[in-house]
C-alpha cells in the first residue's frame, strides 16, 4: 500500500480530514514559511488528531530546515511528533545527536538530486532513514508545487523506501506512482486553494492513491 504524507497542515480541521480520508502521515512545517505552524499550536491539533477514530495509527511529522538537533526534538516534545523531516543542508553527522537525543523518533531527509557532494552520504545512509525525493528549485526547500525528476526518483525507489514530493496534486498522482513506484507520495501546494488547504482535495488525492490499488 503507497504511503500518502499530507504536508503543511496548519488546522485541526484540515489534519481531522486527511486523517478521516485514510493519510498515514502528517507534516507540520516548523521552518519559516507561509505555512509555519508553531510548537504549541501543533500539540493541540494532534491531541485532537490522537482522540480521532484511527488516530492511534498515524505519525505526525515536523519539518525543519537546517535547525539544531535539540531545538528540533525540544519541539518534537512539545507537539507529540513521531518523526523528524530534514529539508535543509543538514550533514549526516546530525544523525548521531539525534539517535542520542531521541533514538526514538524517526528520521526522513528531504532531497532534490542535485548532484551535489552533501548529497552523497545521505544517499549511502541507513535504510531505516527514508529518503524524500523532492523537485530542485534554486531558493526553495520544498512546497513549491514544481514536478521534479520521476526518472531520477524511479532508479532511487528500486534501492530503498522514498517518498516522492514535488507538485504532485489528484490529477497526476496516479501517473506518478505508475512511473516510480515509491513507498509514498508526499503533498502540500498540489491540496491547497489559493494558498490554503481545501478538504475536498485532500479526499480526492487520497481517494486516487488509494484506488490505484484497488484496481
Amino acid at each position: 500500500m503507497t504511503t500518502v504524507k499530507i504536508c503543511g497542515l496548519r488546522t485541526e480541521e484540515h489534519a481531522l480530514a486527511a486523517l478521516e480520508a485514510g493519510a498515514d502521515f502528517l507534516g507540520f512545517i516548523f521552518a519559516p514559511s507561509r505555512r509555519q505552524v508553531q510548537p504549541e499550536t501543533v500539540a493541540t491539533i494532534v491531541a485532537a488528531v490522537r482522540a480521532a477514530p484511527g488516530g492511534d495509527r498515524i505519525r505526525c511529522v515536523g519539518v525543519f530546515v537546517n535547525e539544531s538537533a535539540e531545538r528540533m526534538v525540544e519541539i518534537a516534545r512539545i507537539a507529540g511528533l513521531d518523526a523528524l523531516q530534514l529539508s535543509g543542508d543538514e550533514p549526516i553527522a546530525i544523525l548521531d545527536t539525534l539517535r542520542q537525543l531521541a533514538p526514538d523518533l524517526e528520521v526522513i531527509k528531504a532531497l532534490r538530486l542535485t548532484g551535489s557532494d552533501d548529497e552523497v552520504p545521505w544517499l549511502d545512509a541507513p535504510v531505516s532513514i527514508r529518503l524524500l525525493i523532492d523537485a530542485h528549485v534554486p531558493g526553495s526547500y520544498g512546497g513549491a508545487g514544481v514536478v521534479g525528476d520521476w526518472q531520477q526518483a524511479a532508479q532511487l525507489a528500486r534501492q530503498r523506501q522514498v517518498l516522492l514530493a514535488g507538485g504532485l496534486h489528484p490529477g497526476n498522482v496516479a501517473q506518478a506512482i505508475a512511473e516510480v513506484q515509491p513507498w509514498g507520495v508526499d503533498v502540500s501546494s498540489g491540496v491547497e486553494t489559493e494558498g490554503t488547504k481545501d478538504s475536498a482535495k485532500i479526499r480526492s488525492f487520497i481517494a486516487t492513491v488509494r484506488a490505484i490499488e484497488t484496481s
